[in-house]
């Protein structure tokens, strides 16, 4: 009898540990969740409504209409002053050429007739935009400048193994004796030394061009000394934006316009 009352108390717990399980998968009624009943019976539609307000039709969004070069971007404007303190102010007014029928004469004198068109208008102003410009938030040129200086450079050495032969000059003899080596393949080896490449792209030569043809009336930069322009290194900005041309052009028509330019237009002039 003890025996059975014992069976009898230890069914218990597992008849209710079995009707808690049950009830637990039950379905839920529609007064508990309503998210839940919604979820299984109804799908959710994924259509908005005419009133909800589009991205392109959100009135607070500019619209900017006007080209890349003549302005600057929005997220880049800064606060609306400037920490940077200058000991004398008129330091600070500097203007550039805006107008772009001048940058298209100038482009004509460089590249001669409808230079102009060998560049679109975006990367026209680019080629011409120093970094000191806008503290650089228009886009500057120095990666073109470093590919066209790549382009000049071969040119030059192109043009120099080219050329005619320098005179012979007499050899010391040798006290010993020997003969150097000569091979027609190592025939022009000697041109490099007798007129190095880098001489004919001194930056005096090529700023002088750059003068010539009207540069630095359009070029996009800010000197440190507006009154001392040679020493705020105008020379070198020339150089650069010459080079930035050239290596615009090439990424634009590829390395056989490039390099006529760079040889037909430039190394032509300055020799």
């Amino acid at each position: 009898m003890a025996l059975h009352s014992s069976r009898t108390s230890l069914s218990i717990p597992a008849r209710t540990l079995r009707q808690c399980r049950c009830s637990s998968y039950r379905t839920p009624s529609p007064s508990i969740s309503p998210i839940s009943c919604l979820t299984a019976s109804t799908p959710v539609s994924r259509s908005f409504s005419s009133s909800t307000p589009s991205r392109s039709s959100n009135p607070e969004e500019p619209a900017e209409s006007r080209p890349r070069w003549t302005h600057t971007p929005e997220g880049m404007r800064g606060p609306g002053f400037s920490i940077n303190i200058v000991k004398d102010p008129r330091r600070k007014v500097w203007s550039v050429n805006e107008d772009p029928k001048r940058l298209d004469a100038m482009y004509n004198r460089l590249l001669g007739r409808e230079g102009e068109r060998l560049l679109p208008d975006d990367i026209k102003w680019l080629a011409v935009t120093h970094k000191s410009f806008d503290q650089g938030r228009r886009g500057f040129n120095t990666k073109l400048a470093y590919f066209g200086r790549q382009i000049m450079i071969l040119e030059s050495t192109l043009s120099v193994l080219a050329a005619p032969p320098p005179p012979a000059d007499k050899r010391a003899e040798d006290p010993f004796g020997r003969q150097p080596f000569e091979h027609p393949a190592l025939a022009n080896v000697d041109k490099l030394s007798a007129r190095p490449p880098q001489d004919l792209m001194r930056k005096e030569r090529l700023a002088r061009l750059a003068m010539d043809v009207g540069l630095p009336e359009v070029i996009r930069w800010k000197p440190r000394l507006p009154e001392n322009l040679e020493g705020s290194g105008l020379e070198v900005v020339l150089n650069t934006t010459l080079f930035a041309i050239v290596g615009a052009i090439s990424l634009q028509h590829g390395a056989e316009v490039a390099g006529r330019v760079a040889r037909e237009k430039i190394l032509r002039r300055l020799n």
